[in-house]
């Protein structure tokens, strides 16, 4: 069997660490690679900035088969490059805004991609969509599906949702009701959802994840929602107080990212997924007892696996679309740290 080369591009950061480790328990025959600004200390270690496509000839050199990005790359000069040189590209980085032009680039050079084009860019590396899948195989069914997020300060935490954040905080996303679009704001429109693994009853709020674009453009759900919650009540309803009183507006872009930006030791991270159909309501939940780089990382490490040791076909896919939703369900359910229930 031919050693397969993997690199990871942003592998110096929180959640591509976790991917490496992961990936090198796993598939100790895969050959990794780790791309970052600076130079690392070992042979393995590359230069890559994706703002300078420069920089991209050592991915030619080292024969690199495929590319997974845990870091921005407003331009997308990773992706171009991946579609120009052949190569299996795997994104997990991307909010909505920036989901939704790089999927376009990929579309419109849908006849000359020659490799397998995948964002995973959901929450938590693109699971939900396969966890709904395998709760309800056939989408036509669901009316509605909202996705509950807990999300601990605790946990320990990478710089690029705090960021998007920072950076989104006031500007309107769009969540779908029978189809139509509607614009909201992070943090509004609060009710109380009660939360499994012991959590409880929590006001949950308004967030933007690419969930809301892929299961309703994607997979045609007439209404879907996102809200989440932080594990302390006291920050969740002073985000709710800043927004509805327009407290964000003022502050300024490092002001909102020093606010959103703590980020503690480690702590679990819990989201439930609710489907309704015309006859019934169904719920799968899922506990991430290392929290979310370990989750993000590990549904990675399945994407990765599948592109390396699957025949897929080549083309633009979004992450649960490569996968069986009975294999993935297996895969979450047997590892170590994470947890799911169904009712």
């Amino acid at each position: 069997m031919m050693r397969k080369n993997i690199l990871v591009i942003g592998g110096t950061g929180l959640v591509g660490k976790v991917i490496l480790r992961i990936l090198k328990e796993r598939n100790p025959n895969y050959n990794l690679f780790i791309g970052s600004r600076q130079l690392g200390n070992t042979a393995n270690n590359l230069v890559i900035d994706v703002t300078n496509p420069k920089t991209f000839d050592s991915i030619i050199n080292n024969k690199i088969d495929l590319i997974v990005l845990c870091t921005k790359d407003s331009n997308n000069e990773i992706l171009k490059f991946a579609i120009q040189n052949k190569l299996d590209y795997i994104d997990i980085t991307k909010p909505t805004p920036d989901l939704t032009i790089a999927y376009d680039l990929a579309i419109v050079n849908k006849q000359s991609i020659n490799s397998c084009i995948i964002f995973g860019s959901g929450w938590m590396g693109g699971i939900v969509g396969n966890l709904v899948d395998f709760m309800e195989p056939d989408k036509r069914e669901i009316q509605e599906t909202s996705l509950y997020i807990y999300y601990s300060i605790k946990d320990l935490a990478g710089k690029s949702s705090a960021n998007f954040l920072a950076e989104n905080v006031c500007k309107p996303f769009i969540v779908y009701k029978n189809n139509k679009p509607q614009n909201v704001k992070h943090f509004l429109n609060s009710k109380k959802h009660n939360f499994s693994f012991e959590i409880g009853k929590r006001q949950v709020y308004n967030l933007d994840v690419p969930d809301l674009f892929i299961l309703n453009q994607i997979e045609k759900i007439p209404t879907v929602s996102v809200k989440m919650t932080y594990n302390s009540k006291f920050i969740t309803s002073l985000m709710g107080y800043f927004q509805s009183l327009k407290i964000f507006n003022i502050m300024s872009l490092k002001e909102r990212q020093l606010m959103f930006g703590s980020s503690g030791n480690g702590d679990q991270t819990v989201f439930d997924i609710i489907i309704k159909t015309q006859d019934e309501t169904k719920s799968v939940s899922l506990q991430s007892v290392k929290g979310q780089a370990e989750l993000t990382a590990f549904s990675t490490v399945l994407h990765i696996e599948k592109v390396l040791n699957d025949a897929l076909e080549r083309g633009v896919y979004f992450s649960h679309q490569i996968h069986s939703s009975q294999k993935i369900y297996e895969a979450l359910n047997s590892y170590s740290t994470i947890n799911l229930k169904i009712s």
